[in-house]
C-alpha cells in the first residue's frame, strides 16, 4: 500500500521512526485540492482548500498500515483516505475541518518551510 505523509513522519522530523520498515518511493505533491494547518507540533491535512501539500511517498504493508492508523488515532483525530497526488493516489491521513477550526494555514502547502 502507497501512504502520502506530509508532516512529523517525513524524513528527518520527529516521528518518522514511525514509518521503520516502510520503503521510500519518493518527493511527491498532492494537487492543489487541499489546505495545511499547523496544529503547533503538528500539521493537519483538510480536505476542500487551493493548496498543493508537500510530502513523501512511502509503500507499506498491512501491518505497518495498521500501526500508522494506531498513531495517527484513525478515525477519532484523522481519517485515513485516498490523496491524490500528481500522476497517482496514495492513502493518507486527513483531519476533519471543524477539528482544525483555530489552527494555522500553512501558506505554501509545506510543513518543513512552514
Amino acid at each position: 500500500m502507497r501512504v502520502f505523509v506530509y508532516g512529523t513522519l517525513q524524513r528527518g522530523e520527529p516521528s518518522h521512526a514511525q514509518l521503520q520498515g516502510a520503503r521510500f518511493v519518493a518527493s511527491a505533491v498532492t494537487e492543489p485540492t487541499y489546505e495545511l494547518v499547523s496544529l503547533g507540533e503538528y500539521p493537519a491535512l483538510l480536505e476542500g482548500g487551493s493548496t498543493a501539500v508537500v510530502g513523501e511517498l512511502y509503500d507499506v504493508d498491512s501491518e505497518l498500515l495498521a500501526r500508522l492508523d494506531l498513531f495517527e488515532d484513525v478515525p477519532e483525530l484523522y481519517e485515513r483516505k485516498v490523496i491524490r497526488i500528481a500522476g497517482h493516489h496514495a492513502q493518507g491521513y486527513v483531519m476533519r475541518r471543524q477539528q482544525a477550526q483555530s489552527a494555522e494555514r500553512i501558506a505554501g502547502g509545506d510543513w518543513r518551510r512552514r
